[in-house]
């Protein structure tokens, strides 16, 4: 079944109850979501997006009610979502696109704005949803060659009835990026049915809340959308999570569920209101993203003594594989993400592909039969990464004796910072594209708030100069900012093994100042 079948069940049995609410931004409804989707979804149809077309959605976080009838609007066209963070630069976005072929974009203010820049190297693009919040002057002319450009109110079809394209469960249903600034960049292809571990059902409503704070062009913020409601649950959704706000929401709306990434959690632990917060409606509080600081999760559970507290474990390749923790456990089993959930399988294996006894640790390898995914348009890396029928993670970890798996380090080199992955070797990648910058390498280091940090190692072109301020705008023009190292570090070489490979290890960042 589509994605959009689980909101128009729930759209005819609870039209009037309030499906996703947005701090200070308003509520929607199950009966107008399904109506506004629909609505979209006969325009784009009226323009000739069809059937496994890719439309990308690029709106801000505080749009995030529009984000949501996008998404089930794309889908109820039979077409495919390419979800924007639009902090990205205008070459990961182009890059983006281009690899998607997305023929449409539906987009608002600052990116918005950008996308005339954008749409000469888009020969694919036919079509811009223009969602408001840009300067009239820096829209393009009628007369400019270019994608059609269509305002949303004007898009909207007048018929609000339900509405669907047929579309199998093999079909494409959204296109997550996982990187955007190399040559090839990782977009994984999520169909219908491997969209969530989840069915479709018409559960019992409850009118319970759901939490969190995860930008909706995410895997994880993706997984709000449609999940709460399978459970007879409405979303509550912090556009940028800021803690005051989190309290007051919580002690306001009584959300059951909550989920936060390791540095919002400890931005919620070390603040001055934590000690008192009324936190007795909490019953389930997930941790995701990264890594959590054992001392955090105690602080939590000990706050919230009735809930189940736990570090779960995910990535966006590996779709529905989801990890649970029982009630306690997390404190009793310090670091483990919990145990996987049927269908997932885990294992543990060596270099040579071996599986290792419980509590060595390996590899992590994850199967999850009829759900698996693959990259886009990239059968190379798909072959690589899930080869043997097993997703090959990069991760290391390992399993007990009770088959619980415990995350220990990464074989890939990526920085998680603040719940965001940051590929190095995309970093390096345009730190080289500076001509004064002969060779750079890029690192990830603990950071107190945001988990991991960035800092680079340049060495500087013989006699060539450059300061720390150059590089970062070199980066901040060509990278989200949140990709951007915090520290240049200049360096005479960097060491390296008899091959040539930079040895990361060996690099030492001096104290700051």
């Amino acid at each position: 079944m589509p994605l959009t079948d689980q909101l128009r069940l729930m759209a005819g049995a609870h039209p009037d109850e309030v499906a996703y609410g947005v701090l200070a931004g308003g509520e929607l409804t199950f009966g107008d979501w399904e109506a506004e989707a629909s609505s979209l979804a006969r325009g784009l149809g009226a323009l000739g997006v069809s059937r496994s077309e890719r439309v990308a959605i690029g709106l801000a976080t505080t749009e995030a009610l529009r984000w949501l009838v996008a998404y089930a609007g794309i889908h109820k066209a039979g077409a495919v979502v390419v979800p924007l963070n639009p902090r990205l630069s205008d070459r990961e976005i182009t890059t983006m696109l281009h690899h998607a072929g997305a023929s449409c974009a539906i987009v608002s203010g600052e990116l918005l704005e950008r996308m005339w820049t954008m749409a000469p190297q888009l020969l694919d693009l036919r079509l811009v949803v223009d969602a408001g919040g840009a300067e009239p002057a820096s829209r393009p002319a009628p007369t400019t060659p270019g994608p059609q450009v269509v305002a949303w109110a004007d898009l909207l079809d007048a018929d609000r009835t339900p509405y669907q394209v047929e579309v199998s469960e093999d079909d494409l249903a959204d296109i997550l990026y996982t990187s955007g600034t190399t040559g090839a960049p990782k977009g994984v292809a999520v169909r219908h049915r491997s969209a969530s571990l989840l069915p479709v059902n018409l559960p019992r409503w409850t009118g319970e809340r759901w939490l969190h704070a995860s930008p909706l062009f995410t895997f994880a913020g993706i997984s709000f959308i449609y999940n709460p409601m399978k459970l007879g649950m409405s979303g509550l959704y912090q556009p940028r999570f800021e803690v005051d706000p989190w309290l007051d929401a919580v002690e306001h709306y009584r959300p059951t569920a909550v989920f936060l990434v390791p540095s919002m959690a400890q931005l919620l632990v070390t603040h001055e209101r934590f000690e008192k917060a009324d936190l007795s409606s909490v019953k389930l509080c997930a941790i995701g993203s990264a890594p959590l600081a054992p001392g955090t999760l105690r602080r939590l559970q000990d706050r919230m003594p009735e809930a189940a507290v736990s570090n779960s474990y995910g990535m966006t390749e590996a779709g529905a594989a989801y990890c649970a923790m029982p009630k306690g456990e997390a404190v009793k089993r310090v670091g483990s993400v919990g145990k996987p959930m049927a269908p997932m399988e885990v294992r543990c294996v060596d270099e040579a592909g071996r599986e290792v006894a419980a509590g060595e640790v390996g590899e992590v390898l994850i199967r999850m039969p009829g759900r698996e995914r693959e990259y886009f348009r990239d059968p190379e890396a798909t072959s690589r990464t899930w080869a043997g029928g097993w997703l090959h993670t990069g991760d290391l970890g390992r399993l007990d004796d009770d088959g619980y798996l415990y995350i220990v380090g990464r074989r890939k080199e990526v920085i998680i910072r603040g719940g965001n992955n940051v590929h190095a070797a995309d970093v390096e990648s345009v730190i080289l594209e500076h001509p004064m910058v002969a060779e750079a390498a890029v690192i990830g280091v603990p950071h107190e708030v945001l988990g991991e940090d960035l800092v680079a190692f340049v060495v500087p072109v013989p006699s060539g100069q450059i300061s720390e301020v150059e590089l970062r705008d070199h980066c901040l023009e060509h990278l989200a900012d949140y990709k951007s190292p915090r520290r240049f570090i200049l360096v005479g070489e960097l060491p390296r093994n008899a091959t040539g490979k930079v040895m990361k290890h060996l690099l030492v960042v001096p104290p700051a100042g």
